[in-house]
């Protein structure tokens, strides 16, 4: 209902605080008038008990005329503004101040519980009353010859009980004012954290500066601008790499058709060009084209790996079959440099897999393996198998990856030896596509490699593809 935050808390603030108000006011008005019928009663039962000592001494029960008897009961109605009634064994009323029922019987269960010795007393809330017994003893003996019954008005205590929830009124009143006041600057205190970390989240917009934010007002608030600095931190991160790996693609991009462009002009400014220097110019453009090209296309593959929620066509691959159709094709590469290429299974594996991506995966391992290997080398390609994953590891004997180089080799556009790289043809995306192939599948790649002795890349992935 309410969507502001302070606007929420002053109201709950409000309620809480009308709720505990209320409760102590009435909680209070309460045990007051608990309080006040538990002495008026005790009060009453005592004269009472007074009153039925004197009746035994000038035997009212047998002679109702005595003036001190009957004036003690007239003072005793007047000062309580109550009824007294005098009652005999036989239960028929002998005296009442009221004079409205002398005479007749009382057999209310009050007056025969007395009539048993039992003294009692009942308090009427809804008529404002409380009725008291006191027996009157056998003179000398314990006998119960008759019994006092007294009703006693308690209009004073309601009186008071209204007089205090008016004034509580009035006071919870003050107090709710006192409390909006506060509350309203207690809320601003309050979300002014909330307001500071709003405004940084805002200023992302404008670009990431320098500043950490830190608001250690209280825990959550700590906690919050403390998760605030870490995604900021990624942030600025992605917005780096995102810069260098825009920066890298263009100077990838760029590099080829400066070379095209420097032989196109020599060979326009060059008057009657030789044959020969005319077709080798000609097939530099060509190569240059073609690393242009697959600079393109890596750059689409990984494009299409890097899209959340990328379209996986998973089907059930017979694995084995797969890395022999991947070999297949790139044995003759492999020949040309005079490196042998093994393959050894240690048992069939199917696996739910994109086989597409997956080839393409390991196509890129494999030809890597080959291109930065050794004249009379060898890459050695092992399938084997769990419960629950697969394992394909690409071992070769090239000149192997230096150790401060190992952490990067997965980056876009990482090379180890750039101008070596570039010599033989690379584009530095194929280890970034493998790691987006790999990551796709829900498996992981691991590198074991020593300069001048060779890699080694191990790649786990779950036979059963789980969805994200």
């Amino acid at each position: 209902m309410f969507k502001n935050m302070r606007l929420r808390f002053i109201v709950l603030f409000l309620l809480a605080g009308l709720g505990s108000c209320l409760a102590v006011l009435y909680g209070a008005v309460n045990i007051y008038v608990l309080r006040a019928v538990e002495l008026r009663t005790a009060e009453i039962q005592n004269q009472c008990t007074i009153l039925a000592n004197q009746l035994d001494n000038y035997s009212y029960l047998t002679d109702p005329t005595s003036e001190v008897v009957n004036a003690n009961l007239t003072q005793l109605t007047n000062i309580y503004i109550g009824r007294v009634m005098i009652i005999d064994r036989e239960l028929e009323v002998v005296k009442d101040t009221y004079s409205l029922d002398e005479g007749k019987t009382d057999v209310s269960e009050n007056v025969v519980r007395c009539m048993h010795g039992e003294t009692t007393n009942y308090y009427d809330r809804k008529n404002d009353y409380i009725e008291v017994t006191s027996p009157i003893f056998e003179p000398g003996g314990e006998d119960v010859i008759g019994v006092v019954l007294a009703s006693v008005s308690t209009d004073n205590i309601e009186v008071t009980r209204h007089v205090l929830l008016t004034q509580g009124g009035i006071i919870t009143g003050i107090v709710m004012i006192l409390l909006a006041v506060f509350s309203v600057f207690f809320a601003d205190r309050m979300v002014r954290p909330i307001r500071k970390i709003t405004g940084a989240i805002e200023n992302v917009t404008e670009g990431y500066g320098d500043d950490v934010l830190h608001v250690d007002t209280y825990t959550e608030t700590r906690q919050l601008s403390e998760a605030f600095n870490k995604m900021l931190g990624r942030l600025k991160i992605l917005d780096e790499s995102r810069e260098e790996f825009v920066s890298n693609v263009s100077h990838e991009l760029k590099t080829p058709m400066t070379s095209v462009k420097v032989l196109a002009d020599s060979l326009l400014e060059t008057p009657d060009v030789p044959a020969e220097m005319y077709r080798e110019f000609m097939e530099d453009i060509a190569r240059e084209i073609d690393r242009e090209n697959q600079i393109i296309t890596d750059l689409l593959s990984l494009v299409k790996m890097d899209k959340t929620g990328q379209n996986m066509n998973i089907t059930s691959v017979n694995i084995n079959d797969l890395l022999e159709q991947t070999l297949k094709r790139l044995r003759p590469i492999a020949n040309k440099k005079g490196v042998e290429v093994v393959m050894e299974s240690f048992r069939p594996v199917i696996a739910e897999i994109d086989e597409m991506k997956f080839s393409l995966a390991v196509s890129n391992l494999v030809e890597n393996a080959v291109k930065y290997n050794h004249e009379n080398g060898w890459v050695h390609v092992s399938l084997n198998a769990d419960h629950k994953y697969f394992y394909v590891k690409v071992e070769d004997s090239g000149i192997g990856i230096p150790e401060a180089d190992q952490p990067h080799i997965f980056e876009r556009f990482y090379r180890v030896d750039k101008s070596h790289s570039r010599e033989i043809g690379g584009t530095g995306l194929g280890l970034a596509i493998v790691r987006s192939t790999v990551i796709a599948h829900r498996g992981s790649i691991k590198v074991y490699s020593s300069e001048g002795e060779g890699t080694t890349f191990t790649v786990r992935i779950p036979l059963i593809y789980v969805a994200a």
